[in-house]
């Protein structure tokens, strides 16, 4: 019978806590999504010819991703966090893994955490160099040939660092480091969640390497889910 008043007094103290109005355990959502108003900056085609080893891997030469937009405006590689009102938390164990292939950065963004370890893979049968080039943080520069172990490497101050290749020119990317775990990197569709945020205010930000920042404050009760869109205003590259 113990395990039955075990279940009983379980069940009482869920009735309990549902009827007190307490935030559930997980907190606040908040969604969104992010878009261009205007005409989005078009993006040039990248000539890869000097590189036979990448250029054989595209039928048709790739395009720049400083501004990806997709239906509706929607604007992808825009990284949307909590700037203030979050606690800084502890960097997962699980490595961020940045790839090297067909001489581009995949992903264009990389978003990861302070003291969360980054792992930098060469799959091209070329060379490369990796150069963050950080302002707040150590700045390093590592070459990497094909077959080479990968790079790994952390960061210990929140920062956005623009990283290039001194090899190839046109590849660049970003490394978003993060002070909290509440961010994410808008995809094709453009949209966002932020969840397990518990009650309290909070200021939300949305960054673009082309477009800038912006930010919205609110306040999260509860459990409840809310809605912030972005929209940035169009700007030629």
């Amino acid at each position: 019978m113990q395990w039955r008043r075990v279940v009983l007094v379980g069940t009482a103290l869920l009735a309990a806590f549902a009827a007190s109005g307490a935030p559930r355990p997980g907190g606040g959502t908040i969604r969104g999504k992010v878009t261009v108003d205007g005409a989005a900056a078009k993006m040039r085609a990248i000539d890869i010819s000097k590189e036979p080893s990448c250029a054989k891997m595209y039928t048709t030469p790739p395009v720049a991703e400083t501004v990806v937009t997709g239906s509706g405006n929607t604007l992808e590689n825009v990284v949307v966090y909590i700037s203030a009102g979050a606690a800084d938390d502890g960097a997962p164990s699980t490595a961020a893994v940045l790839a090297q292939k067909g001489c581009r950065y995949i992903p264009h963004v990389l978003a990861f955490q302070v003291g969360q370890e980054i792992t930098i893979t060469n799959d091209d049968e070329a060379s490369h160099n990796v150069h963050p080039m950080a302002k707040l943080n150590r700045e390093w520069n590592k070459s990497q040939p094909p077959g080479a172990p990968p790079i790994r490497e952390q960061y210990d101050k929140a920062e956005f660092i623009a990283v290039k290749c001194n090899v190839h020119p046109w590849m660049h990317g970003t490394f978003a480091v993060m002070k909290n775990s509440h961010f994410a990197v808008t995809g094709a569709d453009g949209t966002f969640t932020l969840a397990n945020l518990p009650p309290g205010k909070y200021t939300v930000s949305a960054w673009h390497e082309l477009y800038g920042d912006r930010s919205q404050d609110l306040t999260i009760s509860g459990n409840e889910t809310q809605t912030v869109n972005f929209v940035f205003k169009a700007k030629a590259n």
